[in-house]
């Protein structure tokens, strides 16, 4: 099957993300709420590596069974420890895998029912999949508060945390990059109210599109 085009989504788009321990999660369901559907492409990047999936199928026959658990899954670390040594199987999985998820996020984005729809993507600008939105949220805190968040939420210590947001594109080159930006350095309450005026915005633009 043929991933839909932009011009194929009648759905208006909005393109979600941020920095690790930006909070996108939080913001998302706070969408989730108002009776957005959302499309996340973690999940979907886990969905594809499923038991049973085309994706899990074709790891398995090329990496083989090492990088199977017992119960069939897949043996996440296993296969990691393989492509970090490895930077052409590491490309080898990436033209496996960045297909397959672009053509179900598609596809999801495509077959949403609520008023418009939200992509979450931590990698939506470095991945083009920006291409694919009518408008761009950025979930915006200072580094210092994403390195606190995302030591305690992974139990990682402070130089992993570093590493982690030196590898995404920088938080400047987001902002620069976004139609919206929402502060969550604040409560959660306060994120919710700017929200709700966002996505008043938002149903207005998809209406009118």
């Amino acid at each position: 099957m043929t991933s839909p085009s932009r011009k194929s989504i009648d759905n208006w788009v909005l393109g979600l993300t941020g920095g690790i321990g930006c909070g996108k999660s939080a913001v998302s369901a706070m969408f989730e709420e108002l009776g957005i559907t959302v499309v996340d492409a973690d999940i979907i990047a886990r969905q594809v590596v499923a038991p049973d999936s085309a994706g899990l199928t074709a790891i398995h026959e090329h990496f083989g069974d090492a990088v199977l658990n017992a119960d069939g899954s897949l043996n996440r670390a296993q296969l990691r420890k393989i492509i970090f040594a490895d930077n052409a199987q590491k490309t080898w999985l990436n033209s496996l895998l960045h297909p397959l998820i672009r053509e179900k996020t598609l596809n999801d984005l495509s077959t949403a029912n609520s008023p418009y729809v939200v992509l979450v993507a931590p990698l939506l600008f470095e991945n083009g999949l920006e291409q694919f939105c009518d408008r761009t949220l950025v979930i915006d805190v200072p580094v210092e508060i994403q390195i606190s968040r995302t030591i305690a939420r992974d139990n990682i210590d402070r130089q992993q945390a570093l590493s982690i947001i030196a590898a995404q594109m920088s938080r400047e080159d987001k902002l620069t990059r976004a139609d919206d930006v929402v502060d969550n350095n604040q409560s959660l309450a306060q994120v919710a109210i700017v929200i709700q005026q966002l996505h008043k915005q938002y149903l207005a633009l998809a209406e009118n599109k």
